[in-house]
């Protein structure tokens, strides 16, 4: 596991800027659903069609609870994620705009390791690879830029995540998948750490391989042009909801190429240029 020492972030929102359609029981009782449904491996119709007003502040605040719920049985925040951020990835799951979640120290596995689905509650899961930035400086949005992100990060590091949607069969709107965490599932940082000044991180290229055959490539500049604008845009976007980041907060910026089912048996191997490679494999 990473030694890298992680503050307690601030994940408390602005209740100025929050503006519900759903009602609080409502949003404790979705946020149940979705926990249960992670625990139990039993998908949940999108929320988008058992409740037809959700908007991004109710999933937003769904999330929040459904985290508080996670903290509560003794999981702690170390970092947040950005999602959806690459044209391939948004015509894939047909979601057209980024989506945003916490990361929590159960989410996180070493690099090669062997994990079980079943233990870590994973129903759907796909392999994405990614760039994830270490922060050393606090960030907190709005006005945050593509250069401010390389300025407050100590390294950046070659990342799965491998995510997963409580939604069954993946059918997601932007609000299924913003109260489902980013349809967060487990990631895996690899153990080369690099200084995010030592190259283009825009022009890297990411190659993926499950077992053994190629199974995706993409290079830096899918997500929005270049990882640190992906990282700008969610600091922005938290910072508008009064969350910052804070230094020792791992940041995922994004897949760089569509999406790979994964089941049990497989083993996914990355390179990206310059950064070194991670890997993980899947048990029952």
């Amino acid at each position: 596991m990473p030694t890298w020492v992680r503050a307690a972030p601030d994940i408390s929102p602005d209740p100025t800027n929050i503006n519900m359609n759903l009602s609080s029981p409502q949003i404790d009782a979705l946020a149940e659903r979705l926990d249960d449904a992670m625990r139990q491996r039993r998908p949940l119709e999108p929320l988008t069609s058992t409740h037809p007003g959700i908007d991004i502040d109710d999933a937003y605040q769904i999330s929040l609870r459904w985290l508080h719920r996670r903290e509560a049985a003794g999981e702690r925040v170390i970092g947040k994620k950005i999602g959806v951020t690459s044209k391939a990835v948004q015509d894939m799951l047909d979601v057209h705009q980024p989506d945003f979640g916490f990361l929590t120290d159960r989410m996180e596995l070493a690099d090669g390791a062997s994990a079980s689905l079943s233990a870590l509650g994973l129903i759907q899961p796909r392999a994405e690879g990614e760039i994830a930035f270490m922060l050393d400086k606090d960030l907190q949005g709005p006005g945050v830029t593509h250069q401010d992100v390389l300025d407050a990060t100590a390294w950046v590091a070659p990342c799965f995540e491998i995510v997963d949607s409580r939604i069954r069969d993946w059918q997601i709107r932007i609000q299924d998948t913003v109260a489902d965490n980013a349809s967060c599932g487990v990631f895996v940082v690899g153990t080369q750490r690099t200084d995010p000044a030592a190259l283009d991180l825009a022009g890297v290229t990411m190659r993926m391989q499950r077992n053994g055959q190629p199974a995706g490539s993409g290079r830096g500049d899918a997500v929005q042009g270049h990882p640190a604008e992906a990282v700008a845009w969610l600091a922005n976007t938290l910072g508008a909801r009064g969350i910052p980041f804070r230094a020792g907060e791992i940041i995922l910026s994004g897949s760089l190429a569509p999406l790979v089912p994964a089941q049990a048996g497989d083993r996914f191997t990355m390179e990206i240029d310059g950064l070194g490679g991670c890997s993980i494999s899947f048990a029952d």
